[in-house]
């Protein structure tokens, strides 16, 4: 599965209004105050531990991962 559809609208619902730009520990500590789903929470918890500029940074790099939810199996696109 890419990484995109319904966890990719949980995270921007849940970063919506977040000052960027932000650390990954930020993204993910803003997502689980706001209540994400455990979807939304793995894709953030498997982008690179770096400071975004805004939340389109955020949307693109989880399009580039290839992510299974609730697997642990996470591969980078060629």
């Amino acid at each position: 599965m890419t990484g995109g559809g319904h966890s990719l609208a949980n995270v921007t619902h849940h970063l919506k209004g977040m000052a960027f730009p932000a650390p990954k520990a930020k993204l993910l500590e803003r997502a689980r105050n706001a209540g994400a789903g455990q979807d939304a929470i793995e894709e953030l918890e498997c982008l690179p531990d770096q400071e975004f500029a805004s939340l389109a940074d955020v949307l693109r790099a989880c399009a580039e991962l290839d992510y299974a939810p609730q697997t642990g199996i996470i591969d980078i696109k060629p």
